[in-house]
């Protein structure tokens, strides 16, 4: 594959090799004009859902250029997938977390608002984003890209969107006796939700919504972390779960 990566959406994605393909907007003005590849350069394209390929560029304009596909490649979904229900908030370093989104291979992220969220959910908050991790895939060459919601209804929206998964665990600071997270409870087949609340805590109302639909409770440590933080920590440590080799329980 090449080391200049492209971002083409899905329902652009040529079906078979020899295909042609047609980049179009800020991904072709980055090629063409930033890069100043021309005809013959090849490339590789990444679709966000598992699938890339190598092109060779046949011609370029100021703002498309069409590829022709020399190879195609196909990742399947992990068996181990992990879901961030991340609380909105003006503070969130958002593109250092959604990068570390993408290069740790979560599964979604879900933008909630909490009781003690600062700010409201912005409506164009999936689509900026999107775009942040649309940047991380390309520098990292993940293939799927991270599944964005918008949940403004709440905690109880976030319960209730999560009710099939294998699952649903509460990283909180203030509780006592609670275990640490480890690698024999993150990285497990299936679908994990880690519901993450926004810097000014939880309130007593979403815990006692959390409890009643029996999320895990577990401790990340003494320290209180910044919620991109305590985001970040969990995909890692899921991550790095989901890659060991040794036998776990179901």
């Amino acid at each position: 594959m090449s080391e200049h990566r492209f971002y083409l959406p899905p329902e652009s994605w040529p079906d078979a090799p020899q295909a042609e393909a047609l980049l179009e907007g800020g991904e072709a003005v980055h090629l063409a004009q930033a890069l100043r590849l021309g005809p013959g350069a090849e490339v590789t394209l990444l679709d966000g859902r598992g699938r890339s390929g190598l092109f060779r560029v046949s011609e370029c304009g100021k703002k498309k250029v069409r590829l022709v596909c020399r190879s195609l490649d196909i990742t399947p979904e992990p068996a181990s997938r992990a879901v961030i229900a991340l609380a909105f908030s003006k503070a969130v370093r958002r593109g250092f977390f959604m990068e570390k989104a993408v290069e740790l291979g979560a599964w979604g992220v879900w933008l909630w608002q909490g009781d003690y969220s600062q700010g409201r959910l912005p409506a164009d908050a999936r689509e900026s984003w999107q775009n942040q991790m649309i940047a991380g895939a390309k520098q990292c060459g993940n293939p799927w890209l991270p599944e964005i919601r918008t949940l403004s209804g709440g905690i109880g929206e976030v319960i209730a969107a999560s009710e099939t998964f294998s699952q649903r665990i509460l990283p909180w600071e203030l509780q006592d006796g609670s275990a640490m997270l480890t690698p024999d409870m993150a990285g497990r087949p299936g679908t994990t939700l880690y519901v993450i609340g926004p810097e000014g805590g939880f309130s007593a109302r979403e815990l006692d919504a959390l409890r009643a639909a029996s999320f895990s409770t577990v401790s990340l440590g003494q320290r209180i972390l910044r919620c991109e933080t305590a985001a970040t920590l969990c995909l890692g440590i899921h991550w790095w779960a989901s890659h060991l080799t040794t036998s776990r329980p179901c």
